[in-house]
C-alpha cells in the first residue's frame, strides 16, 4: 500500500493538466494510467513501419493558451504550426471551396456572390459570441445546489458573475446565442447562406464528433462550441503539433513531473475506494492499494460511476441518472500510410489546400442522409469523411517522400443494429471510408500502404472512450454547462467527498482543451486550503 496526497485516475491531457497544476502548488500527486503511454487518445504511435500518427484525437485548436503558457509546454518541447490553408471542401460537380487567410471570400464568391457578401458578418458574429463565452472555458459555471448556507451563497455569487459576463453581448447577439443553443444548425445555416458548400462548411462542425443530423435541435451549439479554438494566438484558426497530438500530452506530462508528479503507466484503476461516503483511494489491476486525500477522476462519467464505484456507495437518484449519460459520435477513425499524395478532382495536384482540413461532405443534406443512414444500416452509405494530411507540415511523421493521413468519418452508429458487432465489419467500412475519398482524389485507395482502423468498439476498448464518444458524453443542452455531468454536479465535485472530476464529461467539454483539467485543480487546491489552510 502507498499513499499520496492526490490520485489521479487517467493520464489523458486533462488529467496531465491537472497533475501539473495540483504539482506546482506544492501537492504530492500520482496519477494512474491504464495503458502503456500516457495521452489518453492525444498519442502518437507508429502504426506503419516507418510511419507514425496521432492516433485518436488529430488536430489543434480548443488547447487553451492559457494553460499551454502556465505549464510551459512550449519550452518542454511543444510546437505548433498553422495549416497554410484552413478548410478544403470538394465537389462532386468538380467546384469547390478553399477557406483561409486571403481566401476565403473570393472561393465563397465562386459559388455565391450573396454569400460572399455574407460569409465575414456570420463570422465575426460567431466569434463575437465565442469571444465572450471564451470566459466560462476556465472557470466553474454555476452549481445548483439545495439547501441555503455559504455554498448557496457561493454558487449565487457565482451566478451573478456569469450573468454579468453575458452583458458583454449586445441583445440582438443574446438572441443569436439562444438560437445557437436550442436550434439546429442547418436551420440556421439555412437562413444564412444559399451556397451548399459554404453551408457545409460550417455544418461539418455542427456534427464532428456529434451523432446527430445537422438539422437536429441543439447542433448548432456543436457549430459554436468549435469556435472557441485558437491557434498561435490566431482565434478561429486550425494547427498541427509537430509530432503529432502526442507531443501536446508528452510536453505535459513532462511539465507535471518538472514539479513533482508521479506518473505510472500499466496502471489500469480496478476499483475506487470508499469509506464512510468519502472516496480515499483507489485499488489497482495488479491489486495495489493507493490511499490518498482526494480521488480525481479524468475518465468517462458514466463508467467511473457504473464501473469503478459500489453501487450501494452512491445515492440511487444519482446512479439511476448517470446511467443514461449519453455516449456515442458516431466516429470511425482511420490512419493510413501513403505512397503519394492524393490528387482531387477538384483540384488536381499538390497545394496549400492539402495542408488543409478536406471535408468530404458536400451539403447538409449529404450530412443529413449519412446520419440517417447509419441509423438505419449501422453505417453511411455514402459518409462524410475529413481528412487530414499532417505530413505535408511535419516531416517527422513519414519515410522520405511518402505521408501519413488522418480520416475522420461519420456517420456510424455506436453500436450495430441487430446485434452485430464492429468487429466482424471494421474493414469493410474501412474499405468504404477509403472509397469515398477515392471517389474524389482518384487513385488515393492504390496509394494506400498500410492503414490502422479504429472502430466505436476499439475506441470504446483502447480509449475508454464509451461507444467511441470523443467528447466523453454527448454535448446536448441537458449534459452542458451546469448539468454538465449532472445538476449539482458541476462544480468538478463527484457525490461522495473527496472524489473530483477532471475529464471531458465536466465543463466545458470535449476537444483537446486542458479546461476540464485546469478547472478541477483550482477546485481541488480551494478545497484542500480549506481544509487544512
Amino acid at each position: 500500500m502507498t499513499d499520496t496526497e492526490i490520485v489521479i485516475i487517467g493520464a489523458g491531457h486533462n488529467g496531465l493538466t491537472c497533475a501539473a497544476y495540483l504539482a506546482m502548488a506544492g501537492l504530492r500527486v500520482r496519477v494512474v494510467e491504464r495503458r502503456k503511454v500516457v495521452g489518453g487518445a492525444a498519442v502518437t504511435e507508429e502504426f506503419h513501419p516507418g510511419f507514425r500518427n496521432s492516433v485518436a484525437a488529430y488536430t489543434v485548436s480548443l488547447l487553451n493558451p492559457q494553460i499551454v503558457a502556465d505549464l510551459k509546454l512550449h519550452e518542454h518541447g511543444l510546437r505548433i504550426v498553422e495549416r497554410r490553408a484552413q478548410n478544403f471542401l470538394p465537389a462532386p460537380d468538380g467546384s469547390y471551396l478553399l477557406t483561409g487567410e486571403g481566401r476565403t471570400r473570393q472561393s465563397v464568391a465562386n459559388s455565391s456572390e450573396r454569400d460572399a457578401g455574407r460569409i465575414d458578418d456570420f463570422s465575426r458574429e460567431l466569434q463575437a459570441i465565442a469571444d465572450v463565452l471564451r470566459q466560462f472555458v476556465l472557470r466553474a459555471p454555476p452549481n445548483i445546489v439545495q439547501g441555503f448556507g455559504l455554498n448557496s451563497i457561493s454558487e449565487a455569487v457565482n451566478a451573478l458573475r456569469s450573468a454579468n459576463i453575458l452583458r458583454g453581448l449586445t441583445l440582438e447577439q443574446q438572441r443569436t446565442l439562444l438560437d445557437l443553443f436550442t436550434r439546429s444548425a442547418g436551420d440556421m445555416l439555412d437562413d444564412w447562406f444559399e451556397s451548399d458548400l459554404v453551408k457545409a462548411l460550417f455544418g461539418f462542425d455542427a456534427i464532428v464528433g456529434n451523432y446527430a443530423s445537422p438539422y437536429a435541435a441543439g447542433s448548432a451549439y456543436v457549430m459554436l462550441h468549435h469556435a472557441f479554438g485558437e491557434v498561435n494566438g490566431k482565434k478561429g484558426v486550425w494547427g498541427h503539433a509537430i509530432g503529432g497530438m502526442g507531443a501536446i500530452t508528452q510536453a505535459m506530462a513532462k511539465a507535471a513531473r518538472a514539479h513533482g508528479a508521479e506518473i505510472e503507466t500499466d496502471a489500469g484503476v480496478r476499483e475506487v475506494i470508499v469509506e464512510r461516503d468519502r472516496a480515499v483511494g483507489v485499488i489497482l489491476d495488479n491489486g495495489e492499494t493507493i490511499r490518498a486525500k482526494y480521488v480525481v477522476s479524468n475518465v468517462n462519467p458514466k463508467l467511473l460511476y457504473t464501473g469503478l464505484l459500489p453501487a450501494e456507495a452512491l445515492p440511487a437518484p444519482f446512479l439511476d441518472r448517470i446511467k443514461t449519460w449519453r455516449n456515442g459520435s458516431g466516429t470511425f477513425r482511420i490512419n493510413v500510410a501513403l505512397n503519394a499524395l492524393p490528387s482531387f478532382n477538384a483540384l488536381p495536384g499538390p497545394g496549400d489546400h492539402l495542408t488543409a482540413g478536406i471535408i468530404i461532405g458536400p451539403s447538409l443534406g449529404y450530412m443529413d442522409r449519412a446520419w440517417l443512414d447509419a441509423r438505419q444500416y449501422g453505417w453511411s452509405r455514402e459518409p462524410v469523411v475529413e481528412v487530414l494530411i499532417p505530413s505535408t507540415l511535419d516531416d517527422s511523421l513519414s519515410l522520405p517522400g511518402q505521408h501519413v493521413a488522418s480520416l475522420f468519418c461519420q456517420h456510424v452508429a455506436p453500436q450495430l443494429p441487430d446485434g452485430r458487432s464492429w468487429d466482424a465489419h471494421r474493414d469493410e467500412v474501412a474499405d468504404l471510408m477509403i472509397a469515398t475519398v477515392d471517389n474524389y482524389a482518384p487513385g488515393f485507395a492504390a496509394s494506400v500502404i498500410g492503414r490502422q482502423i479504429l472502430s466505436p468498439l476499439d475506441l470504446e476498448r483502447q480509449f475508454g472512450l464509451l461507444g467511441g464518444d470523443i467528447f466523453h458524453g454527448a454535448l446536448t443542452l441537458n449534459q452542458l454547462f451546469s448539468a454538465r455531468p449532472m445538476l449539482g454536479h458541476a462544480d468538478y465535485r463527484g457525490p461522495l467527498k473527496g472524489l473530483y472530476h477532471c475529464g471531458s464529461g465536466a465543463h466545458p467539454g470535449g476537444g483537446v482543451t486542458g479546461a476540464p483539467g485546469h478547472n478541477a485543480a483550482r477546485v481541488i487546491l480551494g478545497d484542500h486550503r480549506a481544509m487544512f489552510g
